[in-house]
């Protein structure tokens, strides 16, 4: 009997030592920001989705009635407690297309925050809901 307890024990401990790749993935929905100290909320009329896989995402514009308009993809790489994103498609003019922009992000119960610096010297940091 103590035996199949230790043997229970220490599989569990093995199997808590494993480490799963951290990763982004699912829908992510804007839920506001501090852009250079300033707090701004979410729109009410309309919703901004980010859907990632494990190293892409696609940035969606989402208006009742209407069908969902992707504004912006790119590639984005985990780093321990940092986030690279890098844009490689926008449908308006950006100065940051190609640009990689470094992130500190954490993941607390369903919200995603990333914080930084943006090449313009903006600091920001945004909140995202986890969706699905």
């Amino acid at each position: 009997m103590i035996r199949r307890i230790l043997f229970l024990i220490s599989i569990i401990i093995a199997l808590c030592s494993f480490n799963a790749k951290p990763s982004l993935r699912g829908v992510w929905e804007y839920a506001g920001d501090i852009y250079n100290g300033k707090k701004q909320s979410a729109a009410t009329n309309y919703k901004l989705q980010r859907k990632y896989d494990d190293t892409h995402y696609d940035a969606s514009f989402l208006e009742v009635g209407e069908k969902p308009v992707i504004y912006e993809r790119g590639d984005y790489l985990l780093k321990q407690d940092t986030c690279i994103e890098t844009q490689t498609y926008t449908s308006q003019p950006s100065k940051i297309l190609g640009i990689s922009i470094k992130y500190i992000y954490q993941i607390k119960n369903d919200t995603l925050t990333l914080s930084g610096t943006l090449p313009n010297g903006s600091v920001v940091q945004e909140y995202w809901k986890r969706v699905k």
